[in-house]
């Protein structure tokens, strides 16, 4: 139901309650004064039918007939009755006083008329009615009844104080009813600034909730909706960011390779002749020359690997997918890195669960991943440590999980969030694109990369593959 609607049928409902109450009301008021005026008149028919036999009668009037049933016919608004003679003497009265004293009774008074007078009982204004007694042709004297109307007065006064009670009443209620729907929609609007402020400060995490199919529903849904399109071009914004950034350092990395890869080809073949020419020498210059042409390939192999990084973090991936045994891939990478870890007294332990699957991956590049995942677990631990590969299968997820626990230094948390970032490096000869270029091929696998770390007690890399290839979206 919309807003308006819901409005408008609030006002209906209340002005029919509102109707239907004062028709109810004036129903029962009415009730009471009909009720009110039938028992006066029936009480003022008596006072009359008294009157009339005591003119009529013959015998001596008793005076304490009159006096006896005012007693009863005051509560009904009877104040005193009189009769009077056609010569204006009072022969009767409620009152004993006034028996025998005169009352002229003029034509105009015929009737209900106002009282000049006032009573010490009423606090209105009494009303005096004559009425004329006459049997047959004659005339025989005039009944006088002096009347209070406190009765009807008190029901109209009555029924005015419970229409004006019932009146408030209504309206407490519609005010009532205002401030919480006010409150009800008011609330959601502070909710839509709070969140439009805090969009605009930046942060587009903000969802409001859809309570109602209303307008203010239908503004919270257009706000989620527009937030859910600022952060699709936000991450479109970053992807176009990343591809920017990925076109400049493929050109880098062309450069780079054109310049340095041929002198770095040349170098190394200049060692191997050199070393091939040391036969000549005598036994010890042959072995201090042989270990310095050894550490210049090294620093050669070592640039030429910088190159690559550049290379392949520049240039589009090609995956190669095959079933490829982790443990066969572990043990052939082992003898490249074996004599660098006993240098450095690390320890590689292998943990790897027996009902481990074939992996679906890129021989060649998942190899450079584990190079570079044990290169950093190395590098961490200057003094030094153990160095845990595990792998093991997760069944609930379908995927395989590849661990690398190192013994090191440890990340710290200001680091930990940027050490997937491009050039980020803490390491004096490094060039951050060790970790960036295995972030991008763990993913175009399919998969990802988990860090836990703690500073002074370790790193822990968990790569999860999955074991069913899907159709990546070009």
């Amino acid at each position: 139901m919309k807003l308006h609607t819901k409005l408008v049928a609030m006002m209906l409902s209340l002005l029919v309650i509102a109707i239907l109450v004062l028709f109810i009301m004036n129903q029962f008021s009415q009730n009471d004064l009909v009720n009110e005026i039938q028992e006066s008149s029936t009480e003022v028919s008596k006072a009359i039918q008294i009157s009339v036999e005591d003119l009529t009668s013959e015998s001596k009037v008793d005076p304490s007939r009159l006096k006896d049933y005012l007693k009863a016919a005051r509560t009904k608004g009877i104040n005193e009755i009189n009769i009077i003679s056609n010569e204006g003497e009072i022969i009767d009265s409620s009152d004993p006083a006034k028996v025998g004293k005169r009352r002229e009774i003029r034509k105009s008074e015929k009737g209900l008329k106002s009282s000049p007078g006032t009573s010490p009982h009423a606090s209105l204004h009494p009303y005096d009615l004559v009425v004329p007694v006459i049997v047959g042709d004659e005339q025989l004297g005039y009944v006088h009844i002096n009347l209070l109307l406190d009765n009807i007065h008190t029901i109209q006064h009555d029924n005015f104080v419970k229409r004006l009670l019932a009146n408030s009443t209504v309206f407490m209620v519609a005010i009532f009813l205002t401030i919480y729907l006010a409150r009800r929609y008011v609330e959601p609007i502070h909710r839509l600034v709070a969140g439009v402020k805090t969009v605009s400060a930046g942060d587009l995490s903000v969802t409001l909730p859809v309570g109602s199919r209303d307008e203010i529903g239908e503004l919270a849904e257009s706000f989620n909706e527009m937030v859910e399109k600022l952060r699709e071009k936000e991450r479109l914004e970053k992807r176009l960011y990343e591809a920017e950034h990925l076109s400049k350092v493929g050109q880098l990395a062309s450069g780079i390779a054109h310049e340095i890869r041929n002198p770095l080809n040349y170098i190394s073949l200049a060692i191997d002749h050199i070393k091939s020419e040391l036969h000549s020498c005598s036994v010890p210059q042959q072995q201090e020359l042989t270990e310095l042409a050894d550490k210049i390939k090294d620093e050669v192999r070592r640039a030429n690997y910088m190159v690559l990084n550049f290379m392949n973090y520049g240039r589009p991936l090609k995956l190669r997918i095959n079933q490829v045994s982790y443990p066969e891939l572990l043990a052939a990478i082992l003898p490249l890195l074996r004599d660098k870890l006993k240098e450095q007294r690390i320890e590689l332990v292998c943990d790897i669960a027996p009902d481990l699957p074939l992996l679906l991956i890129d021989k060649e590049l998942m190899r450079n991943c584990l190079v570079n995942f044990i290169t950093n677990a190395a590098q961490s631990m200057p003094d030094g440590g153990k160095i845990i590969a595990g792998a093991r299968f997760d069944k609930e997820q379908e995927c395989c999980l590849l661990t690398f626990v190192d013994q090191g230094i440890g990340i710290t948390d200001e680091e930990l969030p940027k050490i997937f970032q491009p050039y980020f490096t803490t390491k004096e000869a490094g060039i951050g694109l060790g970790l960036a270029i295995t972030e991008r091929i763990v993913k175009e696998h399919g998969g990802a990369i988990q860090v836990e770390s703690r500073p002074g007690h370790g790193t822990t890399f968990t790569v999860i593959l999955p074991t069913r290839r899907e159709e990546r979206p070009l």
